[in-house]
């Protein structure tokens, strides 16, 4: 057995500047400790790392607001639910994440994968995010991590740019102003084609000028202060840096004044987002059951029934964009994350979030950069954004009646943009040309049907990895059958 002072020089705070005190790795065995309790991490919590934690979690609450009243759109839920489920992460992760960069809340790709399963039904969406916590608990109390490396990059990343084209198109009908459109990819391509002779002019306006502000401002670069005017340059940096990170609220904001002032002289050119439920959600757990106008009882194993592959799919898909997030940043920022941990967080935050009329959560991709960039220290960054999150709906509610829906499908297309990236085709025939038939499988068929789609490329991938298996066992035995002196 090791004495305390052995112990002690083998556990040790991850170095990483401000990071990582919240984390202990064990250089012994190459992992990482569980967190400490609350009062462990309150003791290492610097203070001079609050104003870091301040400013990023009050930039990345600025780009939730918006961005969750968007995706609600895609589920076919009611604006008010993208809050309820975008705040409830940021106070569970900050006790039980092992990122410092990761902001939990809803995604593009999640609202994607629920919307078929929910059928702008609340209490379904609910009862799914209950149900996905369960099954991602129990994935880290068994410590099945692991499994998820078997899904191959090529497969995320054909159903990631498939899952881009079609949400960035779904988003098509609120710019045009169109309604009635169906769900299904190619329906909602053939109906929005068909349609656009009836689209509304204000509509198609209010989008144009959205989308132009969002890309002059994303391609802006913020300039580097001058030696000459210290002060002044160090100002005009500020706020060119603040119009830049806060640009989706900026366009918004923007746009909801404008409808209000139309609506106020009595113009009403624009399609908005209508009634919102006032206030905080109530705290209540989530239906197993449900009773429809007409009095009929749906019991809890007919509502499981019409999630079905929903409970699959959306509990793993949900763990590989937030685990890869994890990942990618704590190899950027030189610390390790314990990828059962995460896990665990993730599906308490699911479980909990039920409890607040949530719908399923995971790690994203765009607000997770703004954390990293703005500088973030510790995971505490997401209790000032949940807190945020919170005011909005304690005290902004009314004033997003007013939100013109063409102003959300513009924030939506800009985020998920990045996410189609040509690039990778060029990647994988360079690298590994065998790599495209999984990515082009799953790209393809997703754009019928997404579950369908991963799960065909998911076998390809496996049938690519046994020829590859049995094709490099095969050559050693030619080279040892050669071979004299080894």
């Amino acid at each position: 057995m090791c004495d305390v002072a052995d112990k002690q020089r083998r556990i040790q705070f991850c170095n990483t500047g401000c990071v990582s005190s919240w984390l202990y790795i064990d250089e012994e065995y190459g992992t990482s400790v569980r967190h400490a309790n609350i009062q462990q991490q309150r003791d290492v919590y610097r203070l001079s790392w609050l104003q870091m934690d301040l400013i990023a979690g009050i930039t990345v609450g600025l780009t939730t607001v918006p961005q969750s009243l968007a995706y609600a759109e895609v589920v076919g839920l009611p604006p008010q639910y993208g809050l309820y489920s975008a705040f409830m992460g940021g106070f569970i992760y900050c006790i039980f994440g092992t990122s410092k960069d990761v902001v939990l809340g809803p995604t593009a790709i999640m609202s994607l994968l629920c919307a078929p399963h929910v059928g702008h039904h609340p209490g379904h969406a609910v009862l799914l995010t209950f149900l996905c916590g369960v099954i991602q608990v129990i994935t880290s109390l068994l410590r099945l991590g692991f499994l998820l490396d078997h899904i191959s990059d090529p497969v995320i990343k054909g159903f990631t740019c498939a899952a881009a084209v079609t949400i960035g198109f779904g988003q098509m009908k609120n710019i045009l102003g169109i309604g009635e459109v169906p769900q299904q990819f190619l329906m909602q391509v053939y109906y929005t084609l068909l349609k656009v002779p009836e689209a509304r002019l204000g509509d198609v306006v209010m989008g144009l000028l959205c989308l132009c502000t969002l890309v002059i401002l994303s391609g802006r670069k913020i300039p580097a202060g001058s030696e000459d005017h210290p002060t002044s340059s160090r100002w005009i940096q500020s706020l060119i840096w603040g119009l830049v990170t806060a640009r989706c609220v900026l366009v918004v904001v923007g746009a909801t004044c404008v409808v209000y002032v139309s609506e106020a002289w009595g113009y009403k050119p624009f399609t908005i987002t209508g009634e919102t439920s006032q206030g905080l959600p109530p705290v209540k757990p989530p239906p197993f059951s449900e009773t429809t106008s007409n009095g009929t009882v749906i019991s809890f194993s007919q509502i499981a029934q019409s999630l079905q592959g929903g409970l699959v799919i959306i509990p793993i898909m949900g763990l590989l964009e937030s685990i890869a997030i994890a990942k990618a940043y704590a190899g950027q920022n030189d610390y390790r994350i314990d990828t059962n941990q995460e896990i665990f967080a993730i599906g308490l935050t699911n479980i909990l979030g039920s409890f607040v009329s949530s719908y399923p959560v995971t790690g994203s991709f765009g607000r997770s950069a703004v954390n990293s960039q703005t500088g973030v220290c510790t995971p505490a960054g997401g209790v000032v954004t949940g807190t945020i999150v919170l005011l909005s709906l304690a005290f902004f509610m009314p004033l997003f009646h007013y939100i013109p829906k063409a102003s959300l499908a513009v924030v939506i297309i800009c985020s998920v943009a990045p996410m189609a990236d040509y690039r990778v085709v060029r990647d994988l025939w360079q690298i590994r040309s065998l790599d495209l038939l999984p990515f082009l499988v799953t790209f393809v068929i997703s754009f019928w049907q997404v579950p369908h789609g991963i799960l065909g490329g998911v076998i390809v991938s496996g049938m690519l990895n046994i020829y590859k298996r049995s094709k490099f066992l095969h050559t050693p035995l030619k080279t040892l059958g050669n071979s004299q002196n080894i």
